[in-house]
C-alpha cells in the first residue's frame, strides 16, 4: 500500500468497525498478490470502501471523471490510484486503464450492475464486466454487501449507524469462455460477455452472510 492509501484504509476500517459495526466474511478468498477482479453488488456510496477495506492489499477503485476536477478530493483519489470513468460507467480510455492495471498485477473493484440499485435489490449485470473479464486473465471474486442501502441509500442525505456486512465468494476463472472468446465471431463474443456477467451476478446472489 502507498502511504496515502494506507491512511484512507485505516480511516475506513475504523469507521466501519465503530459507526457501522461491520461484519466481514471470508476475506481470505481474495488473493493477496496478483491481478484480481472484485465484482460486487452496488446499493450505496459506502460499497467501494466496504468491499476494499477488509483486504490487506491496495485496491484500485473507479471514480467519476468529474470528481477529479475538485482540487483536494481529486488529489486524494489520484493518490489512491483511482481510475476515472465517464457518467455511463466506462470509456475506451477507462477500459484501457483498467486492463493495464490488471495486466500489471493490480486488484480492482467493479460493479456489474453499473450503478447503484434504486431499491437495494440486485439488478441484472451489464455486459461490460464480461468484456473486461474476457480480455484479462485475472480471477473474479464475487462479493456481496449487506446493510449499506439501509445505512446510506439513495434517498438519505447522511449515513445512519446501521450494521453493514460484506461476504466474499470463491474465485471464478472462466477458462472455457475466455478461450472461446479468442476465436469466436462478434455475435458470439457479445453473448459471451453477457454470459460472464450473468454468471458473476448469479454467484453474487448466492452469497449469504452465514452460508459457506
Amino acid at each position: 500500500m502507498t502511504f496515502a492509501y494506507r491512511l484512507g484504509w485505516l480511516f475506513f476500517r475504523a469507521m466501519f468497525a465503530t459507526y457501522f459495526r461491520w461484519r466481514v466474511f471470508n476475506p481470505e478468498r481474495v488473493p493477496l498478490t496478483g491481478p484480481v477482479i472484485l465484482a460486487a453488488n452496488h446499493i450505496s456510496y459506502l460499497d467501494p470502501p466496504l468491499v476494499g477495506s477488509p483486504l490487506h492489499r491496495q485496491i484500485n477503485y473507479l471514480a467519476r471523471a468529474s470528481l477529479f476536477r475538485f482540487p483536494i478530493f481529486g488529489a486524494i483519489i489520484r493518490s489512491w490510484h483511482a481510475i476515472p470513468v465517464d457518467r455511463e460507467g466506462g470509456s475506451g480510455k477507462g477500459l484501457r486503464v483498467i486492463l493495464d492495471c490488471l495486466h500489471g498485477g493490480a486488484a480492482i473493484i467493479l460493479f456489474p450492475e453499473g450503478t447503484r440499485s434504486p431499491d437495494g435489490q440486485l439488478r441484472r449485470a451489464h455486459s461490460g464486466i464480461g468484456l473486461i473479464v474476457a480480455k484479462s486473465d485475472a480471477p473474479v471474486v464475487p462479493a456481496r454487501v449487506f446493510g449499506s442501502y439501509e445505512a446510506w441509500g439513495r434517498k438519505q442525505k447522511i449515513p445512519l449507524p446501521k450494521r453493514v456486512m460484506v461476504k466474499y465468494g470463491q474465485p471464478m476463472s472462466f477458462e472455457k469462455l475466455r478461450a472461446e472468446a479468442k476465436t469466436c465471431d462478434k455475435v458470439r463474443l457479445k453473448q459471451i460477455y453477457q454470459e460472464m456477467a450473468d454468471e458473476i451476478m448469479a454467484a453474487i446472489a448466492k452469497l449469504e452472510p452465514k452460508s459457506d
